[in-house]
C-alpha cells in the first residue's frame, strides 16, 4: 500500500525554501526567500512560530537546541531553539552563504558560499574557524562525515570535492555535474548526504541517478536509479538508520530507495509538479518532510515496504554494531530473546538492551501486517555520565580569529598590531597610541606571522611551523641602543607557539608541546619549564607573568583551566600555583591581562570580568558583567583594558557579533564597574557596593608600595577618605534603623582618627550605648596604632627588602638596555625610614582626664580593679558640662578639640 501523502501548506513567498526537524521530531522548522524561519507543531498548526533572520533565507541546520541559518546579509546566524532569542553571528563571507549544515555532535557547522569558500567554524567559540579553499565557482551544498574526519562539498564549477578537515586540504575531486556561473543558474542543487553512523557511503546527486562512494577508498561503488525519474535530482537525504535513501526531483518526483538491494521502496510525485528544494527524514524514519519552489510545506506519512524486505533485518547496522547485537542476543535466551519479544509486544513498545541503545519500532511498517515487520531502527545512545567537553584552543588575548583576512593581531594599552592577508597584500601595520613612544610602522608578513604583542619596548610576533620550515619567533626591539635592533629564534622541530607576551625586559613564549621559553628583551635564552597543561593564554605586565592552561578535562561544558601567577624580579617567585581559574557556568575565556596599575583580571565568554584580590588570598571577585549593559543577546562588548584609578573598563561595543572589523577603526567605549552584591537597589546595599568596590580598587596601592614602586600618595588619601566617609555614611543609617551592632561592625571598619566622629554622631542621636562601646573601640584601636608604631622603631632599617640605592633595575634586562620613557608608575628604591623617633599617637581628652583624675577614684573606691575605674571614669566625664570642660587645663583641651573636631580623614600629625 502506498505511503500517504498530507495536504500542502503554504510556508512561505514563491523562491526557494528548505526544511528540517528537531531531534525528537517534535517540530517542523522551514525557512524560506520571505527571511522567515518557521516552526510548526504539525503539518496542521494554523499559526506558526517564525523568526526574522534577513531579507532572505538560504539554508538552515538545526541540533542541540542550536538553529543557524544563512541569510542575505553574508552571514551565517545562530539563534535558541525553539525561543528564537539571537546567540550571535558565527561567521561571515563577503557574499550570500548558500547552505549550512552541523556535524553529528552538534559541535561544528560547515557553510558553504557564492564567494567560492567552505568554512568550518566551533559553535562553542566562533573564533575557532577553518577555512576550505579550491572551489572555482560558488558553493552549491556541504556535509560532514559522521565521523567528523572529512567534509564534502559540490560546486558550480562541476566538482564534488572530499576534504580533510582537519589538514584543510582536499582529500579528492569528482568531476561530475555541469558547470554555471551562479547557484541560481545551476540545473541541480547538488546536496549531498552522507550515510549517517559509520558514514561508509556518500550519496551524490548526478542528474537522474545517485553516486554511492565508498568512505576511505573513494570508489564508486553503487548507482541508484529508476526508470520513472526524467528530471534531475536536486536533493537527496537517508533515513536515520542508515538503510534507505531520498530523493527529491526538479520535476517534484519523490523516491525511496533499499541502499542494500538497490531496490526503489517508495515513489510519489508533487501533486502540483513543483521543484523540491528541501528534504528531511522524521527522527522516527516513518515520515518524510519537504517543500518546494513555491514555498509550500507538505508531509509524506505511512512510509511502506514489501514484507520481503524484512529477512534483511540484520544488514541496517554496521559492522561494529553488528558484533554488539550479537554480544546482546548472546546474553538473552528463551523468553528474553529480542526477537521472541517482538512477537508479543505492541508495536509502540522500545527495545531497550543491555548496551543502552533504544529501538524505535514501526519506522517502515508493512500496513497489512505490520507486527514484526520492523526493518528500520531509530538508534539512540544514553551516558552513564557527563559529556566531556571539547577543550578551548589557545588564543592571543586583544586579538581577532586568525582566520580572517584584516584582522586585529593585538590590541592593547601601548598600541594596535593589525594583520593583513589577502590577495593584495600580507603585512602586519604596528600603530602606538602615544606616538612619543615610537612612529608607526609597516611590516613584510612574508613569514606568515599569526600571534603578536606590543610592549613599549618591542614588537613580538610568531607564526607556526610547517613541514619544511620551524616555527619562529621575532623581535623588533625599537628601544634598543644600538643599530641591530631585530633577532629571530627558530624553535625545536615539532614544536609550534601557542601564546607569547611581553614583559619589563623580557619575552615569554608557550609551546605546543607544554613549554614555556623565557627570553631576555634582547634574545637571551634565560629560562625554560614544563607547563602542567596546554597553554590557553599568557598575559604580562612589569615583572609579572601569568598563564592559563588546561589543568583537566571539562564534563558538560566547563572548561578546567589552571592559572600560575609569577614574579620575575630579582628574587623569582610563584604567586599563585596552579590555582583553579574560575568561570561562569558553560562558558570560556575570552580575555586575560593586567590593569593599567599591574592587578591580574580576565572576561569570560559570558561577559562576567573578573579581578585578583590580594587581600583575601588571591581569590577572583567579579567587578562587572558586560552582559547587562547589551540591548541584544547577539551584541557583546569586546575589551581592550582595564584601568582602576579612575575606575574604567575600555571595551569596543560589537553588534551582533563577539569582535569588531578593523575598518573603520572602532570606537572604544567605558563601562563602569559593579560589584554582585545583594540588594543594590537599596540605599543600604548602593553604599556597601562602592565602599567594596574602593577598597577592592585601590590594593594595588599595597602591592606597588611593597614592590617598592613609588606610587600617588595623594590618590592613595583620596581612597581612604573615600572609604572613610562611605563608613560614615552606612553608619549614620544603621543608626536611624535602630541597628546599633551593625553600627559598632561598621566603626571598627573605621581608622583610629575617625572613630571619634561616629562617637560625636551616637551622642547627639542620644544612643548612650552605642557612645559608651565606641569609645572602648576607640581606646583599642589607639593602643594598637600606638603598639605597631613602636614595632616598627624596633625593627632594622630595609627590612625584608634588600636592594641597593638607586632605581630598581628592569628585571631580566642587564646592562644592554636603553632607559625608557618614564612609565606611569616609577620602580624605584624603597625609601630607608627616619632614624628619628615617630611620633606617637596623641591621647584623647578622656586619656588625659583620666591621668589627672585617677588618684582620686581610687581614694573614693580603693578595692576597684583597673576596667572598673575605667567605667567609673567614663561615666564621670560623660557628666561634665561644657563649661567644666572648658576649664580644663589647656594641653587637655587641645586634644579634646583636635579628635572631636578634626576634619574627616586628616592626618595624626595635622596642626
Amino acid at each position: 500500500m502506498p505511503c500517504e501523502r498530507k495536504p500542502m501548506r503554504y510556508g512561505h513567498s514563491e523562491g526557494h525554501t528548505e526544511v528540517c526537524f528537531d531531534e525528537r521530531g517534535r517540530f517542523i522548522v522551514t525557512c524560506g526567500n520571505d527571511g522567515d524561519v518557521r516552526i510548526w507543531e504539525g503539518l496542521d498548526d494554523d499559526d506558526p512560530k517564525f523568526i526574522t533572520v534577513g531579507e532572505k533565507a538560504y539554508s538552515l541546520a538545526l541540533k542541540n537546541g542550536k538553529l543557524v541559518t544563512a541569510g542575505s546579509n553574508n552571514t551565517v546566524q545562530i539563534h535558541t531553539f525553539p525561543d528564537g532569542e539571537p546567540d550571535g553571528i558565527l561567521t561571515r563571507f563577503t557574499t550570500n552563504a548558500t547552505h549550512v549544515t552541523f556535524n553529528s555532535s552538534g559541535s561544528r557547522v560547515a557553510a558553504g558560499s557564492s564567494d567560492f569558500m567552505v568554512k568550518v567554524v566551533e559553535v562553542s567559540d566562533s573564533s575557532q574557524q577553518k577555512t576550505l579553499r579550491g572551489h572555482e565557482a560558488p558553493v552549491l551544498s556541504v556535509t560532514f562525515d559522521p565521523k567528523d574526519d572529512f567534509l564534502a562539498s559540490s560546486s558550480c564549477d562541476g566538482s564534488v570535492v572530499v576534504w580533510n578537515i582537519e589538514e584543510q586540504t582536499q582529500v579528492i575531486s569528482w568531476p561530475l555535474l555541469q558547470k554555471t556561473n551562479d547557484v541560481t543558474n545551476a540545473k541541480s542543487l547538488c546536496r549531498l548526504a552522507w550515510q549517517p553512523r559509520a558514514g561508509k557511503f556518500l550519496a551524490v546527486p548526478v542528474d537522474t541517478k545517485v553516486h554511492l562512494y565508498e568512505r576511505g577508498s573513494w570508489d564508486h561503488v553503487s548507482t541508484l536509479s529508476d526508470d520513472l525519474l526524467t528530471q534531475p535530482i536536486n536533493v537527496v537525504t537517508w533515513s536515520p538508520c542508515g538503510r534507505f535513501l531520498a530523493a527529491g526531483s526538479v520535476g517534484g518526483s519523490l523516491t525511496v530507495w533499499d541502499a542494500n538491494s538497490k531496490l526503489c521502496v517508495e515513489r510519489c510525485k508533487h501533486e502540483k509538479g513543483f521543484t523540491v528544494c528541501g528534504l528531511a527524514w522524521h527522527p522516527s524514519g516513518g515520515q518524510i518532510a519537504y517543500t518546494d519552489t513555491e514555498g509550500c510545506l507538505c508531509l509524506l506519512d505511512g512510509l511502506s515496504t514489501s514484507a520481503s524486505d524484512a529477512k534483511d533485518y540484520d544488514a541496517l547496522f554496521d559492522d561494529d554494531d553488528d558484533d554488539d547485537d550479537r554480544l546482546v542476543d548472546e546474553g538473552l535466551s528463551g523468553a528474553n530473546s529480542p526477537v521472541k519479544k517482538r512477537e508479543d509486544e505492541d508495536e509502540d513498545d522500545f527495545l531497550m538492551p543491555a548496551t543502552g541503545r533504544v529501538r524505535n519500532r514501526g519506522a517502515f511498517l508493512d500496513d497489512e501486517n505490520s507486527l514484526g515487520h520492523e526493518i528500520c531502527y531509530s538508534t539512540f545512545y544514553v551516558f552513564p555520565g557527563p559529556l566531556p567537553t571539547h577543550p578551548q584552543k589557545a588564543f592571543q588575548s586583544g586579538s581577532t580569529p586568525a582566520h580572517l583576512t584584516h584582522r586585529f593581531m593585538m590590541w592593547n594599552s601601548v598600541g594596535i598590531v593589525r594583520g593583513y592577508n589577502d590577495e593584495q597584500d600580507n603585512a602586519v601595520d604596528v600603530e602606538f597610541h602615544d606616538t612619543a613612544v615610537h612612529h608607526a610602522m609597516h611590516l613584510t608578513n612574508s613569514l606568515g606571522h599569526t600571534v603578536a604583542d606590543l610592549s613599549q619596548e618591542a614588537v613580538l610576533l610568531a607564526c607556526p611551523g610547517t613541514d619544511e620550515l620551524a616555527s619562529k619567533l621575532q623581535c623588533l626591539h625599537f628601544s634598543s641602543w644600538d643599530t641591530n635592533k631585530e633577532w629571530m629564534v627558530d624553535l625545536p622541530s615539532g614544536e609550534d607557539v601557542r601564546a607569547l607576551c611581553l614583559g619589563r625586559g623580557w619575552a615569554a613564549v608557550a609551546t605546543s608541546v607544554q613549554m614555556l621559553r623565557l627570553f631576555s628583551i634582547g634574545g637571551v635564552q634565560r629560562e625554560v619549564f614544563s607547563l602542567p597543561g596546554a597553554a590557553v593564554c599568557m598575559a604580562a605586565h612589569g615583572e609579572q607573568l601569568m598563564i592559563v592552561y588546561h589543568r583537566a578535562t571539562g564534563f558538560d561544558g566547563e572548561q578546567a583551566l589552571g592559572v600560575q601567577l609569577l614574579q620575575l624580579g630579582r628574587r623569582k617567585r610563584q604567586i599563585i600555583n596552579g590555582e583553579p581559574l574560575p568561570l561562569t557556568l558553560r562558558s570560556h575565556l575570552t580575555w586575560l591581562g593586567f590593569t593599567a596599575e599591574g592587578t591580574p583580571c580576565y572576561v569570560d565568554s559570558d561577559g562576567v570580568v573578573r579581578m585578583l584580590n590580594r587581600s583575601l588570598g588571591n581569590t577572583w571577585t567579579p567587578v562587572c558583567h558586560t552582559r547587562e549593559t547589551c540591548k541584544s543577546k547577539s551584541d557583546h562588548y569586546w575589551v581592550v583594558g582595564v584601568h582602576e584609578n579612575p575606575q574604567q573598563l575600555r571595551c569596543i561595543p560589537c553588534k551582533g557579533s563577539r569582535y569588531p572589523p578593523t575598518l573603520p577603526r572602532p570606537a572604544v567605549a567605558i563601562l563602569p564597574f559593579k560589584l554582585p552584591l545583594c540588594q543594590t537597589s537599596t540605599e543600604k546595599g548602593q553604599m556597601e557596593e562602592q565602599f567594596l568596590r574602593s577598597v577592592l580598587f585601590h590594593h594595588h596601592y599595597g602591592f606597588l608600595s611593597s614592590s617598592g614602586y613609588e606610587v600617588d600618595e595623594d590618590g592613595q588619601t583620596r581612597s581612604q577618605k573615600e572609604q572613610q566617609e562611605l563608613l560614615m555614611k552606612m553608619f549614620a543609617l544603621s543608626c536611624k534603623l535602630e541597628r546599633e551592632f551593625r553600627a559598632v561592625e561598621l566603626a571598627e571598619l573605621m581608622t583610629h582618627n575617625v572613630v571619634p566622629l561616629a562617637i560625636r554622631y551616637a551622642s547627639r542621636s542620644r544612643r548612650m550605648a552605642l557612645a559608651q562601646r565606641l569609645s572602648e573601640l576607640a581606646l583599642e584601636k589607639s593602643n594598637q596604632v600606638q603598639e605597631e608604631e613602636e614595632q616598627d622603631e624596633e625593627e632594622p632599617e630595609y627590612s625584608g627588602i634588600r636592594r641597593p640605592s638607586g632605581r630598581k633595575s628592569a628585571p631580566l634586562a642587564g646592562s644592554a638596555g636603553k632607559a625608557n620613557k618614564a612609565p606611569v608608575l616609577k620602580p624605584l628604591a624603597p625609601r630607608p625610614k627616619p632614624r628619628s623617633k615617630v611620633p606617637v599617637s596623641p591621647k584623647t581628652g578622656f586619656q588625659l582626664w583620666l591621668e589627672e583624675n585617677r588618684k582620686n577614684i581610687v581614694a573614693d573606691h580603693p578595692d576597684m580593679e583597673e576596667t572598673d575605674v575605667i567605667k567609673d571614669a567614663m561615666g564621670r566625664f560623660r557628666t561634665l558640662s561644657a563649661d567644666e570642660r572648658l576649664k580644663l587645663q589647656p594641653a587637655i583641651r587641645y586634644f579634646f578639640l583636635l579628635f572631636f573636631l578634626r576634619p574627616l580623614g586628616g592626618s595624626r600629625n595635622d596642626p
